[in-house]
């Protein structure tokens, strides 16, 4: 089965400039991960098209609510044929067992996925909020909470792969983001990881968007980063 690491991340404000990239991108190197800007610009008849084109759609929504409301937006997320979906860890195991009910109870049964800490969170973020624990004890209690309710992993720093790979099995994914080719620019990016450290380090997916979206030929960029990865 054609499993591609690479998930491109269509950060866009709308459905004319995300098609007009995935037109020049091929469905067997990449997966595309779909956030609150384009999904709130595009709508769910967009991520369908996607489907359609053969795309597996990381749908990046990040739901958190009530275990009911999470629940029947992860069904009515499910029922758009995306390959993988969120929800925030910090909704608690109850909420995530209820979106994990719902998405094992769909026709699709897309992977589900919880993020731990946002990376633009600091030390300094946890405390104004209340949370007095160490950062990446906090992320590895949330990982924890989001294995015990059976859900299939969790998103997170490729600085913290390492950590959670060695506490769980290899089953369980661990999607990374800012991510960056060893030839890219930084961008804004102050702590970066390549494609191959990523996966040495126990990643098990890629989100890359800068460096695939913004490259002049994005295709040859996105192939090079696929043979970069294997």
């Amino acid at each position: 089965m054609n499993d591609p690491k690479i998930i491109v991340a269509l950060d866009y404000a709308d459905a004319n400039s995300a098609r007009d990239l995935v037109e020049k991108l091929d469905p067997t190197l990449c997966r595309l991960k779909v956030g609150k800007e384009l999904f709130t610009s595009a709508g769910p008849q967009f991520v369908e098209s996607l489907v359609r084109s053969n795309f597996g759609v990381f749908l990046d929504l990040k739901f958190h609510d009530i275990p009911n409301t999470v629940a029947k937006a992860c069904t009515a997320a499910s029922n758009l044929g995306i390959w993988m979906l969120n929800v925030h860890a910090s909704g608690g195991v109850e909420m995530m067992q209820a979106a994990k009910q719902a998405v094992d109870s769909s026709k699709e049964k897309p992977l589900l996925i919880a993020v731990t800490v946002l990376t633009s969170m600091n030390q300094q973020t946890l405390h104004q909020i209340g949370i007095q624990t160490d950062l990446t004890k906090h992320v590895l209690n949330l990982a924890t909470l989001t294995h015990q309710a059976g859900l299939d992993g969790v998103v997170c720093s490729a600085l913290e792969a390492p950590l959670l790979r060695n506490q769980f099995d290899k089953n369980f994914c661990l999607v990374t983001p800012g991510i960056r080719p060893a030839n890219a620019n930084q961008d804004d990016q102050s702590r970066v990881v390549t494609p191959t450290d990523a996966l040495r380090n126990g990643s098990s997916y890629l989100v890359i968007g800068r460096p695939i979206t913004q490259a002049t030929d994005p295709l040859k960029a996105l192939e090079a980063i696929h043979i970069e990865c294997s």
